[in-house]
């Protein structure tokens, strides 16, 4: 945790394009192989089944991502205008690519990624080298491996249970990590790892142990991004603004107050009160704030404006404001990471090679124009570079009954009333869906394919890459 005393663009893609980004949870192997496609190559087929989606790829085709994200991706990531924005597009596609076939390959299913500074290359893994022609029929590349996610995920549930009971000071970090089909802890002392896996449970055949010197901290010290002071005096940023019902505020990292803690804006006026908020376990937190304030979609101004919240895939590109340190571009490394700061362990994070510094923490991390969570801790600097993770957002949305405010763009455009007669289902816009959910709209089942929160005008016919109708 990094405190900081009192003191002070990635921007989206239009909501149609970045509505296809994937969430997938992850693992491949070092022990697996890699099974390159035939001819035509996976970029020529992703360009031709994107050819047959509907107008939110289209759109996706036609649409500028403000300066601000393109401007922050070409210094961090290494690329020029037009290579940023062709990267967006095809993270996009990927990403809906690997949704179908993580429903497909079901219990096979063994992660998914992107690779390549431009191209993106879809790589998914699976256990059973007979879903390989599969993978290949989709435009990606194929991984056999070892072990299943589910079973990767299940040996890190097992962790993270032996965390609240066993001091983990001496291995920081651990994730389930997709390309190399193992659960990976990163350890200061090596020789913490054993007793930490038979606390566990756990098999350290399915473990990789990575040693670091990486000690994460918090980052101490209504727009994502803007800066906020907490009644003690330190200071921290603002994630997304949200409304609840009438009431409008924000969310924000955990750690940055208690429930009943009292805030000020960035311009120091009054502004609103921590409503709950946890950490460690989780580093989440809402802010309600008072009639002088009005949540928008924007993000540290500049045009930047929040669609959605569909979960980027491990590989993608992602951007973070913060009070401290501005726009910083990097990619995701893994999903539902644990981590160990030194006031406790915070599980089910996103790890991502970002620089952050003090009083960046609770700041907005998009992909795109979705929203993906806020700033919570890391190490290095935006100097030398460093690790950063974030808090997802959507689990934040869902612990409190909480919508992110979001633009009037994108499919189906979310501020048109969609169907003039209301068809029916299970289907509600401001619901958190998680992959595999199935809802009723219209007479028809369908199976969400990304985590995401929905919004006005997201119907599941209209959004076939969050939804597949059964």
């Amino acid at each position: 945790m990094l405190p900081r005393p009192a003191a002070a663009a990635c921007a989206a893609l239009a909501a149609a394009g970045t509505l296809l980004m994937a969430g997938l949870s992850g693992s491949a192997s070092a022990r697996g192989h890699e099974v390159a496609p035939g001819t035509p190559t996976a970029a020529q087929k992703l360009h031709t089944a994107v050819q047959t989606l509907p107008t939110a790829a289209q759109t996706l085709r036609t649409a500028d991502a403000p300066a601000a994200l393109l401007h922050a991706m070409e210094r961090d990531l290494d690329l020029d205008r037009q290579q940023a924005a062709h990267r967006l597009v095809n993270e996009a596609e990927a990403g809906a690519t690997a949704g179908r076939l993580r429903a497909d390959l079901g219990a096979d299913f063994a992660g998914a990624w992107v690779r390549g500074a431009e191209s993106g290359t879809l790589t998914v893994a699976t256990t059973d080298a007979r879903d390989v022609p599969a993978i290949r029929a989709r435009g990606a590349r194929a991984a056999v491996v070892h072990h299943s996610l589910a079973s990767l995920d299940a040996a890190k549930v097992r962790l993270d249970r032996a965390a609240a009971r066993h001091a983990t000071a001496d291995t920081p970090v651990w994730y389930v990590d997709v390309p190399s089909n193992s659960l990976v802890v990163q350890a200061v002392r090596p020789a913490a790892v054993r007793p930490l896996l038979a606390a566990a449970g756990v098999d350290p055949a399915l473990v990789r142990t990575v040693k670091t010197a990486e000690r994460p901290r918090s980052l101490y010290d209504l727009r994502g991004g803007d800066a906020y002071y907490m009644g003690s005096g330190g200071r921290c940023s603002i994630g997304f603004p949200v409304t609840r019902g009438t009431q409008q505020g924000f969310v924000t990292a955990g750690h940055c107050g208690r429930a009943g803690t009292a805030t000020t804006g960035s311009n120091r006026v009054a502004q609103g009160t921590f409503q709950a908020s946890v950490f460690p376990g989780n580093d989440m937190a809402w802010v309600a704030t008072n009639a002088n304030w009005t949540a928008t979609p924007y993000v540290n101004g500049a045009g930047v404006q929040v669609a959605g919240s569909t979960q980027a895939m491990v590989g993608a590109s992602v951007c973070r404001s913060g009070s401290t340190t501005g726009w910083h571009c990097g990619t995701v490394q893994q999903l539902n990471t644990s981590v160990t700061y030194q006031e406790g362990t915070v599980s089910g994070v996103t790890r991502t090679s970002v620089c952050a510094e003090p009083g960046d923490s609770g700041g907005s991390f998009l992909s795109g124009s979705q929203a993906q969570g806020v700033t919570s801790g890391g190490s290095g600097n935006c100097t030398s570079g460093g690790t950063t993770y974030f808090q997802p957002v959507n689990p934040i949305l869902q612990s409190y009954g909480l919508t992110l405010k979001t633009s009037g763009s994108g499919p189906g455009d979310p501020g048109d009333p969609g169907d003039p007669v209301d068809p029916g289902g299970t289907w509600s816009a401001g619901t958190v869906y998680r992959a595999g959910d199935t809802v009723t709209y219209g007479g028809a089942t369908y199976r969400c394919l990304q985590d995401h929160q929905a919004q006005p005008g997201w119907q599941p016919p209209a959004v076939p890459a969050l939804w597949q109708r059964l």
